[in-house]
């Protein structure tokens, strides 16, 4: 081999040693017990459902499941949670594709819903349901069963409507006093308050926290109706959140944290904060 060829292979095994030298380095610099990064749990809320979830004065994230699910991130530090305030379409939409890992706006559960969506076991609030009724009948319509009696006359439901689904099942538990349930098509929500002042039902299965932001707020958009409408509550329907089907392993997660939440008295600290009162009792 000649002198050439030597200084060529000398210069290629330098390069190489270097290279290798640098790399055993760059090894040795890192941490050694370096935490890998969290996942991400991307929280959709409506952003306008007060008390349940909204956007607050200050531009944040805000209400009742916002800040229950603040108290289950302090439950479960392996994850990062960012909270998005956007609409109910792309809510539902968006935990459906993985655009979101889970969406909270006062959702119940219902046989189509449980096919697109992971439910956990603990709900995480409850809607107080019932029925407004014209003040004028309040001494013959003081609870859902005197009001089947009074005539059950109710406005129309859609069947894919979760409240078709409370009506439906106090039928089947009082065969002797059933409501009568007719399935509607759709109609705006001041149609279903007029139609009960002008006497063609009796009654209309509202949320009530609904019919608070409808007709008895000052600012209420029917706030005209006040005088002559009157609500009476039902029960409580328990509220969930709702998981992206890939999501199995983080709701049950969520479930054990909301159970500590609960044993710790968490949870009856937020809803007085929040609605005033347990809804809780609603459930029982």
């Amino acid at each position: 081999m000649n002198l050439k060829k030597l200084f060529t292979v000398a210069l290629l095994a330098s390069s190489l040693a270097l290279v290798t030298g640098c790399n055993d380095k760059s090894e040795t610099n890192k941490a050694p017990n370096a935490e890998p990064a969290k996942k991400q749990i991307v929280v959709a809320h409506t952003n306008y459902y007060v008390p349940y979830d909204y956007v607050n004065e200050k531009g944040e994230s805000d209400g009742f499941e916002v800040a229950v699910f603040k108290e289950v991130a302090k439950k479960l530090p392996q994850y990062e949670f960012k909270y998005t305030p956007t609409s109910d379409d792309d809510l539902l939409i968006g935990v459906e594709s993985g655009k979101y890992t889970v969406g909270t706006k006062g959702i119940w559960i219902t046989e189509a819903r449980k096919k697109k969506y992971v439910f956990p076991k603990n709900n995480i609030a409850a809607s107080v349901i019932g029925i407004t009724i014209r003040k004028e009948n309040v001494d013959q319509i003081k609870d859902i069963e005197s009001f089947a009696r009074f005539s059950g006359k109710l406005v129309p439901i859609a069947p894919q409507d979760a409240r078709y689904m409370v009506v439906d099942s106090y039928n089947r538990e009082h065969p002797d006093n059933p409501i009568k349930l007719l399935p509607s098509e759709s109609f705006q929500i001041s149609d279903a308050y007029s139609w009960v002042l002008e006497g063609r039902y009796d009654a209309y299965l509202d949320v009530e926290l609904s019919y608070k932001n409808n007709i008895k707020n000052d600012d209420a958009p029917y706030h005209q109706f006040n005088d002559r409408l009157t609500y009476v509550r039902y029960k409580g329907i328990p509220t969930y959140p709702i998981f992206n089907r890939n999501e199995q392993q983080f709701a049950d997660e969520y479930d054990k944290a909301i159970e500590a939440l609960r044993a710790e008295g968490k949870i009856a600290e937020l809803e007085l904060k929040y609605f005033g009162e347990s809804l809780s009792d609603y459930l029982k």
